[in-house]
């Protein structure tokens, strides 16, 4: 029976690994917060010193922190997780970060004699708790391979989708476009409201239409009750667009409604909204 680790319990990493401990699976997790390990070593789940304690007592290690300088500072060092690794251990970072940091990750676990696979998800805290995030795997096809009934586990669709960058590009995509929706989302219902419109009335509408669409359907209320309980922390989305910023920089690609995005996300952390879910960016249009 293969071994697992799981790495980062936060609000999408406790609900994944909660899913594989629940299905079964042998599984090994650490979190920097060692009180986050207290209810999934209660279902049986065993709890790792250091990640490169992990990585070394586990088949395949799974990662998900929160941004490029999360994701480098657990895989490095004497107690990370390059450290752990050997012939015959792997490792998959979920987080989402950029494709040169992934590529940084990937090149130290190949050195160290593993096998490195890349797999950002789309989807926040239901879809964790649901097991039907989109995990988007690049890196390591027999890795791959190897992982995918375990992804099935966690996720309810495991494209693969080439070498290692290709998924932090695709998930940047995907962020850059859900942040951009949500921004102007914000605006119009904003608008609406000052118009006097009924908001539940103007919710029926564009969800009757080819507007409709799942975050829409459960963003809309939130921001009618102004409830910003967090699925997708804020200040994550914002680093989200910024990468995609970035990407487009370096492609030499204009993005102008995304660098606004952007910018408008940073004012909502800059007001304090940073560990709010991303419905917040609201409060700084209404």
């Amino acid at each position: 029976m293969k071994k697992f680790g799981f790495i980062g319990l936060g609000i999408m990493g406790n609900a994944m690994a909660l899913n594989l401990v629940k299905a079964g699976l042998d599984v090994t997790v650490w979190n920097r917060n060692v009180d986050k390990c207290t209810e999934l070593v209660a279902l049986g789940a065993h709890q790792g010193k250091t990640p490169r304690e992990v990585a070394e007592t586990c088949d395949i290690t799974f990662t998900i922190v929160s941004d490029p300088a999360a994701a480098l500072a657990i895989s490095e060092g004497p107690d990370g997780v390059v450290a752990g690794i050997g012939e015959g251990r792997s490792y998959i970072d979920m987080s989402t970060v950029d494709d040169a940091t992934s590529q940084t990750i990937s090149a130290a676990i190949i050195k160290a004699g593993g096998r490195f696979l890349e797999a950002p998800v789309s989807g926040t805290k239901k879809p964790a708790e649901d097991g039907t995030l989109i995990i988007l795997a690049a890196g390591d096809k027999s890795l791959y391979d190897d992982a995918l009934p375990a992804f099935e586990i966690m996720g309810k669709m495991s494209p693969y989708l080439g070498e290692v960058g290709q998924g932090a590009k695709m998930k940047l995509v995907v962020n850059m476009i859900m942040g951009g929706m949500l921004s102007i989302f914000s605006e119009g219902i904003s608008l609406g409201l000052k118009a006097n419109l009924d908001g539940k009335q103007l919710l029926d509408i564009i969800d009757a239409g080819a507007m409709a669409n799942p975050m829409f359907k459960v963003k809309g209320p939130m921001l009618l009750d102004e409830n910003y309980t967090t699925s997708f922390p804020l200040k994550h989305m914002q680093k989200d667009m910024r990468l995609a910023v970035d990407l487009g920089d370096k492609l030499n690609l204009t993005l102008p409604t995304a660098a606004i995005t952007n910018e408008s996300f940073k004012q909502a952390r800059k007001a304090g909204f940073s560990d709010e879910d991303i419905a917040a960016i609201y409060k700084t249009v209404k």
